[in-house]
């Protein structure tokens, strides 16, 4: 619900929201995230093979680093990927397009879209397009959030 909230009240899309998801009695294992220094097929690891998310999910979601920044003492990398870290917006992909900037962080996982035939025109799509990152974003936090989650 916080990241439903959160996306919403910094200018993102409305994310479908159902409550009723009970809460784990301990954490998931650790290495769900992915590497944030490796490459696509490691994304298509994590997410796809692991996750059942589609590829147009996992750059959709790669979007939502347009929130936000590393910290240096969780990840080892620091600095906010957008200009404005507090807003919710295509900026990400904008700027993942327009190559190193000083002061912005592009992990090596951000980059490795670029590389891949399947994943760059899909940066390029959301960068051009803010309302068709907006509609798959919502999509792809939804069904990433609903991981596991059955009604009863």
């Amino acid at each position: 619900l916080a990241g439903v909230v959160a996306v919403e009240i910094t200018g993102g899309p409305d994310v479908p929201f159902h409550p009723g998801r009970k809460d784990a009695p301990e954490p998931p294992p650790e290495g769900r995230l992915p590497d944030a220094t490796k490459g696509c097929d490691h994304l298509r690891d994590v997410f796809g093979k692991t996750m059942g998310l589609s590829d147009k999910d996992i750059v959709a979601l790669s979007g939502g680093h347009t929130l936000g920044r590393c910290h240096k003492e969780r990840s080892g990398f620091e600095g906010p990927w957008t200009p404005n870290p507090l807003i919710f917006d295509n900026s990400y992909f904008t700027v993942l397009l327009g190559g190193d900037q000083e002061g912005l962080l592009m992990l090596p996982s951000d980059k490795a879209l670029l590389d891949d035939p399947v994943f760059r025109p899909l940066v390029e799509k959301y960068a051009a397009d803010e309302d068709a990152f907006f509609a798959d974003y919502a999509e792809a936090h939804m069904r990433l959030s609903e991981l596991g989650f059955a009604e009863a």
